[in-house]
């Protein structure tokens, strides 16, 4: 009989197939809901059957969108956009079980990169989400922010702010370059960075939790995204000189033999200042310090492909 059938299977492949059969809501948070966005949708709807698109209509609505799948016990979310679509989605999703799939749609896709995903190939990014393999990663917070890449304090923020998303579109990459030659003619901030044993002082701070930034440039040479750290970078001047001067260092890989930058690890740092500095995660301002960073480990989980360790 059918019911003698199903209880003498085992109910861990009847798990893993009901899992296997779930819907996957995928949150897209598109510029404008144009004929462009409608397009988009149909081409994730036809890779699989198990899409169920939802567009969002502004910012904060990707979070509840997410919010509301995690409570009705939604397995799988997947976050189509760049990494603030994926910031919003995340932390919508974090503290709980639900795992993130990633269709990078955004300028730079940096947590993408991190996680060894195949950007600009839709159907592989889908297959990940479908068949990948979960992997647990370390979520940084910000005050009470999530956050999976990228923090910027000072100079970096306030280029996030100056750059709108029409610059972006037109020039990619290049626009940011501009705001930086643009905000490197004000007064740098100082900040002071206490952490890992010792408080420190520079004019801007990156922290990262993963290697990558801005794309395929290697900021933090020692991190991992699953070894409970944050890594630290601390610029001390900020001059035109000195940005040249990072970015060339930067770009050949040796800006932490720089007398002026200090890099270091730890599990939890605050960073202050007496002017009212900007900070940015995955891409958003998110206010302004005093901000307390720290790492969760291993609390978010990810897709990614099968037999490839991000690192």
């Amino acid at each position: 009989m059918r019911g003698e059938f199903l209880f003498e299977r085992p109910l861990g492949n009847l798990i893993s197939n009901l899992i296997l059969m779930a819907p996957i809501l995928v949150i897209i948070n598109p510029t404008a809901r144009s004929e462009r966005a409608r397009a988009l949708c149909r081409k994730i709807e036809h890779l699989s059957a198990r899409a169920y698109v939802r567009l969002t209509n502004g910012p904060g609505e990707a979070r509840a969108l997410a919010e509301e799948a995690v409570a009705e016990g939604c397995q799988r979310i997947v976050a189509a956009g760049g990494d603030g679509t994926i910031n919003e989605v995340v932390n919508g999703i974090a503290g709980s079980q639900t795992a993130l799939g990633l269709l990078p749609l955004g300028t730079m896709n940096v947590f993408a990169t991190e996680l060894g995903l195949p950007i600009g190939n839709l159907r592989k990014c889908w297959e990940v989400i479908e068949h990948g393999q979960v992997k647990p990663v370390d979520l940084l917070r910000a005050n009470d922010r999530y956050f999976v890449q990228l923090a910027g304090i000072g100079f970096d923020a306030q280029i996030v702010a100056a750059t709108s998303f029409d610059f972006k579109k037109t020039l990619g990459p290049l626009s940011y370059l501009i705001s930086a030659t643009q905000i490197a003619a004000n007064k740098p901030p100082r900040l002071a960075v206490r952490g890992g044993g010792a408080t420190r002082e520079g004019s801007f701070v990156l922290i990262g939790n993963g290697r990558y930034y801005g794309g395929p440039f290697v900021l933090f040479k020692g991190a991992r995204i699953d070894d409970g750290m944050l890594d630290v970078l601390i610029f001390k001047n900020l001059g035109y000189l000195d940005i040249v001067r990072y970015l060339q260092a930067i770009v050949l890989g040796n800006h932490t033999a720089l007398s002026d930058v200090e890099y270091f690890q730890t599990a939890q740092v605050r960073v202050t200042s007496t002017d009212p500095v900007p900070v940015e995660v995955d891409g958003d301002v998110i206010g302004t310090l005093p901000v307390t960073f720290k790492v969760l480990p291993r609390s978010l989980r990810v897709l990614v492909p099968r037999g490839k360790t991000p690192v």
